[in-house]
């Protein structure tokens, strides 16, 4: 049985839908796509919803007339501005002595209850990078193995609330729900890294039109995230006023001068700023020198950002750049001088079935991470923005059973008043089960997932399934 998702990027600097078709295997075939301008952003944040969700209806509704499809809620990356990460680690036992899928969301959970978030900020996702079995470290995935007692690190990626609902009212205004929030560096990296290079660890550097987002994966998970207030249209800026030439003027010569390699010294003729009916001449060398001036300081933002995070030696598979930044000619010669001779990638993002000309560019990587990872391309295990837990092969397992053709959509494990608080007598069978059931996912379900407010319950229900 097929579902059909859709997935909303929410750039810099454009608008991106996606429509696809996701079967029992997780292949996904995408069916509709839009594209339009961004309104109402700063630096990848919502400043003015009223246009935010005029730019998402527009790219929507083109993805919706190619797909011959309507869809109510949807899954939307969220910019790494206002982000605050941190490590937390959480400890469980296991009362009969195998991990099941519920020791290992008791263990997530409690390393969430111990993590100091600040009360302004909401989980955006729990990553797990190190899970230890009694004295064991680095075991890649737990589930199955016999134990006394699991514990776990993650990495925590958090922003701010006002920041999250502000997204959320931008595209409920524009006619879907939000179900699900990815931060966009994070599906930018599902996107382009392939397996070998998430063992040997590697950072994805998505550089945009007026942000670049860092991530670090490392044994299979991230561990650290950055946002730096840099991208293309930096150079654009420059070159306009460098050069005495309108804003537009300068994007077109950007896009078709915009090399690192040795300039010519051939003039061009340009039109001036303010007065565009005269022009005047410019060389091709000075067109270079402002180019490469702006590429290398970015570059060396870069590169510092990666010597911040400390894990500069878990990277193995060097860097990867993807973005519509990376289009520059010679930037990978460039970005491998100036990162200490580290391997360096260009990449696009990886084939999706469906995938249109115009997608297999760098700059849609968020948009077709976001497919990705609702093909079940996350990390092994993670709690998402909904402090659901996520685990590989979910999706496949909650749709080769007989479920209705629209499933429902539920909210995280929360005790009722006649639900018995679980003891070690307690069969793990029917947690289990309740657990899987909660894990289901329907993106084209209609009914909107009501998490704006904190609920103390659940908190209080974490730290008390700890004790057994």
């Amino acid at each position: 049985m097929k579902r059909t998702v859709l997935a909303i990027d929410i750039g810099s600097t454009k608008i991106c839908a996606l429509i696809a078709e996701i079967d029992d295997d997780n292949n996904a075939q995408i069916i509709g796509a839009g594209i339009a301008k961004a309104q109402g952003l700063r630096k990848g944040s919502i400043t003015n919803i009223e246009l935010a969700s005029k730019s998402i209806k527009s790219a929507l509704n083109d993805a919706k007339r190619v797909a011959g499809t309507e869809l109510r809620s949807a899954i939307v990356t969220i910019s790494g501005a206002y982000t605050k990460s941190l490590n937390s680690s959480g400890i469980v036992n296991i009362p009969n002595k195998e991990i099941t899928l519920n020791e290992i969301q008791r263990v997530m959970h409690t390393s969430l209850y111990n993590a100091n978030i600040p009360n302004e900020f909401e989980v955006l996702h729990a990553l797990p990078y190190n899970f230890k079995v009694d004295d064991q470290d680095f075991i890649e995935d737990p589930l199955g193995m016999n134990a006394a007692r699991l514990e776990v690190e993650t990495h925590i990626i958090t922003t701010q609330k006002s920041n999250l609902n502000n997204l959320r009212k931008a595209v409920k205004a524009a006619g879907v729900d939000v179900e699900s929030v990815v931060l966009s560096g994070y599906a930018s990296a599902i996107a382009v890294l392939n397996s070998d290079e998430k063992e040997l660890g590697a950072a994805v550097v998505d550089m945009g039109g007026n942000t670049s987002n860092i991530v670090i994966h490392s044994g299979h998970a991230i561990r650290y995230n950055d946002f730096l207030g840099v991208g293309s249209n930096h150079i654009t800026n420059d070159l306009s006023m460098a050069l005495h030439t309108p804003l537009h003027t300068a994007d077109n010569v950007k896009i078709t001068y915009g090399s690192l390699y040795a300039p010519s010294n051939d003039l061009i003729e340009l039109p001036v700023i303010g007065d565009e009916t005269s022009s005047h001449e410019v060389s091709l060398e000075v067109v270079h020198n402002v180019i490469y001036a702006r590429v290398e300081e970015t570059l060396m933002i870069i590169a510092q950002s990666i010597e911040k995070s400390g894990l500069k030696e878990h990277m193995g598979a060097g860097v990867v750049l993807t973005g519509g930044f990376t289009k520059i000619e010679g930037l990978r010669e460039l970005a491998v001088a100036i990162l200490d001779n580290m391997p360096v990638r260009l990449a696009k993002p990886t084939d999706v079935g469906g995938l249109f000309d115009t997608l297999r560019d760098p700059s849609y990587s968020g948009a077709v991470g976001l497919i990705k990872y609702l093909a079940d391309g996350y990390t092994a295990y993670e709690i998402d923005v909904n402090r659901r837990m996520r685990h590989a092969g979910e999706e496949s397992a909650a749709h080769t059973g007989s479920l209705p053709e629209e499933a429902p959509k539920f909210e995280p494990i929360t005790p009722a008043s006649s639900t018995p608080t679980p003891t070690a007598s307690t069969p793990p069978v029917k947690e289990e089960k309740i657990a899987e059931t909660a894990k289901m996912v329907n993106i084209g379900s209609n009914k909107p997932v009501e998490n704006d407010q904190p609920n103390p319950i659940s908190k209080f229900w974490n730290w008390a399934t700890q004790l057994f």
